[in-house]
């Protein structure tokens, strides 16, 4: 129940629950929702890591020149050198983000931008690949 009458009675009684355990660490405007203990924050880690560990094991059987988002542009490329027509008959333009969606996830997976040294997106091997292959002047369009 979240009525407006309900959430000060809860935040009274976390109040009362951290007086009488003598927790002293909460600041007062901070929500204790958000605080994590150091159990949950250990059990979030390990489930991170192992996310990432099984992410590395996506593609493992999968032959070089089809997860590689830049082999794959290259071979797009090359379809749309040798047979524009049929290229564009194909809808290319619009079946490339459904197709390139996993591997681009994929390395997402461990991007976070709320970290201080994080990677800008148009920093990315991937990013700069469809760059590459959308023409420097369409980015705008991309």
């Amino acid at each position: 129940d979240n009525s407006p009458e309900f959430i000060p009675q809860c935040r009274t009684c976390r109040r009362q629950a951290r007086e009488q355990s003598g927790e002293a660490a909460h600041h007062e405007g901070l929500s204790s929702d958000e605080e994590l203990t150091p159990t949950e924050v250990d059990e979030f880690q390990k489930n991170k890591d192992n996310v990432l560990e099984d992410s590395r094991k996506i593609f493992e059987d999968v032959h070089a020149d089809f997860c590689d988002i830049r082999k794959i542009l290259l071979k797009f490329q090359e379809w749309k050198e040798k047979f524009p027509d049929s290229y564009c008959d194909a809808y290319i333009s619009f079946c490339l983000p459904k197709l390139l969606n996993p591997l681009i996830r994929v390395q997402l997976i461990s991007w976070n931008p709320l970290e201080q040294n994080f990677t800008e997106l148009e920093e990315m091997p991937w990013f700069r690949a469809i760059e590459e292959f959308s023409g420097a002047e369409n980015v705008s369009e991309s």
